[in-house]
């Protein structure tokens, strides 16, 4: 059954992303950083001291940091422990240096769709706000079918397929350990999400807050204690990732060989963990209350740059300083567990306890935010009240399924899913990236001007007034000094 399964999938998710998808995904980040001027390097410092202000009140609702972390809660997680080790075997090591590319292209990506995501935000329940692909699918472009369609293809994609995903890692993990079978983890692993999920949304923003933070911080020691024990080859190692990116050394090339593999392997792993592009993080960059749409454009950004160059980076560091790793030899199903192994040859084994906690904890973070991107689509869809039981339920169920079945099934399920969506989010988001690069434009006019930029969607850097609920004085943050408006 499964061979018959992957017959089937395995040939539309190779055609999707060989001759599709990986083209339209850079070009998008290319077209995306030259119309923002490259907003990715003109504005890092912004981006940074944007994310050090982010903590403050929401005024009842979801903060600019909240939102940034959930979003951060799903690019972290097994794409960047078990995915980078996947790109590796199958790309090489040349695959890290084009998930890099990937990464600088898509902060310009991720900046335009945050962006969009605020704009045509409406205000949500409790203080919240609602947005994402499909809103600006249906507000912006006025094609409310094409937004049904991203929304039921979204509820699957995250409810569904990326959820399956998380447990399999959490399943091969502890599974690894033999404290567990994987019909145990199974159930234990319902057992833990359901209180979580059926907190709702701000639940999972106050843990994402608390927890992603220092989920980062630990994976980022641990993989410079191996660097630094290692610091001898870390020149040889970045040599290797550049040179075998071009191809130039062929004997470091992964189990599919060349450079085409390390291209496609390290373009695939690197939107499925930075999601720059995907539509997702736009979810999530919607619900927060800001003075300015850009402000969450920002933030989002810098979550790409905090994904790959610091996460993803450190799991591929960890992987080929680790001694377990042989390029064209290592076989793809070690997923997460070659990691694992790696930290341990170079650490001892006390390192393997730590990381199957650290692995459970990333991956369960990564249900959380998926959980929270996918109810703002099923809103979308009309489900607020049943609908979003409905979704508790099948998610709770996908992640007990996604812990028996075998992992390259999951994966290949997941690219196939992810690359569909992702071609609807990006044909939307070029066609509306003046709305961007107007909010852009307004808020570096006013910053120039001094004080904190409110958006004004009368502004004409837009291209036409917004009538927009979400961005009356009622409804936006108040900027100290600014008189007070009544309803």
């Amino acid at each position: 059954m499964e061979a018959g399964y992957h017959s089937l999938i395995a040939p539309l998710t190779d055609f999707l992303w060989t001759y599709v998808l990986a083209f339209v995904l850079i070009g998008a980040g290319i077209y995306f950083s030259v119309v923002t001027r490259f907003v990715q390097i003109r504005h890092f410092p912004t981006m940074l001291s944007t994310l050090m202000g982010s903590r403050s009140s929401a005024e009842g609702g979801i903060s600019s940091f909240q939102a940034f972390a959930i979003g951060l809660s799903s690019r972290v997680g097994t794409g960047n422990i078990a995915g980078v080790a996947i790109a590796l075997t199958l790309g090489g090591p040349g695959a890290v240096f084009w998930m890099w590319i990937v990464a600088l292209l898509g902060m310009a990506t991720a900046f335009v769709e945050a962006t969009l995501a605020q704009v045509f935000k409406i205000p949500g329940p409790q203080r919240t706000f609602i947005g994402g692909p499909a809103y600006y699918l249906q507000r912006g472009l006025g094609s409310r079918r094409w937004g049904l369609v991203f929304a039921a293809m979204f509820v699957f994609t995250f409810g569904v397929a990326f959820s399956m995903v998380q447990a399999n890692t959490i399943a091969d993990v502890v599974g690894a350990t033999g404290l567990a079978t994987r019909e145990a983890i199974a159930v234990g692993l319902a057992v833990l999400l359901a209180p979580v999920l059926f907190g709702g949304l701000k639940r999972v923003a106050r843990l994402a807050e608390v927890v992603m933070p220092v989920l980062a911080a630990l994976y980022l020691i641990l993989a410079l204690l191996i660097i630094v024990l290692n610091i001898g080859r870390f020149g040889e190692v970045l040599r290797t990732i550049v040179s075998s990116a071009f191809g130039l050394n062929q004997a470091l090339a992964g189990l599919a060989g060349g450079i085409t593999a390390a291209v496609l392997n390290g373009a695939k792993r690197g939107l499925f963990s930075n999601e720059a592009g995907m539509g997702s993080a736009p979810n999530t960059a919607a619900t927060a209350t800001t003075p300015h749409p850009a402000n969450q454009g920002f933030l989002q950004s810098m979550g790409v740059f905090v994904d790959t160059m610091f996460v993803c980076t450190a799991t591929a560091f960890i992987v080929l300083l680790g001694g377990v790793y042989v390029a064209g030899k290592t076989g793809e199903e070690a997923g997460a567990t070659l990691t694992i192994d790696s930290m341990t040859a170079q650490l001892g084994t006390w390192i393997g306890p730590v990381m199957t906690v650290l692995v459970f904890l990333f991956a369960f973070s990564s249900i959380m935010g998926n959980y929270a991107y996918a109810e703002m689509n099923v809103d979308f869809l009309g489900g607020r009240r049943r609908g979003l039981h409905a979704l508790r339920i099948v998610m709770l169920l996908s992640a007990m399924i996604g812990a028996l079945i075998a992992l390259k099934a999951v994966w290949l399920v997941a690219d196939l899913a992810m690359g569909l969506m992702a071609l609807i989010n990006l044909v939307a988001i070029v066609r509306l990236g003046r709305w961007a690069t107007g909010a852009l434009r307004d808020w570096e006019r006013q910053n120039k001007l001094g004080g904190k930029p409110v958006f004004d969607p009368r502004s004409t850097d837009l291209p036409r007034a917004l009538d927009s609920d979400a961005w009356r004085p009622a409804h936006r943050e108040p900027v100290i000094g600014e008189p007070l408006h009544t309803p």
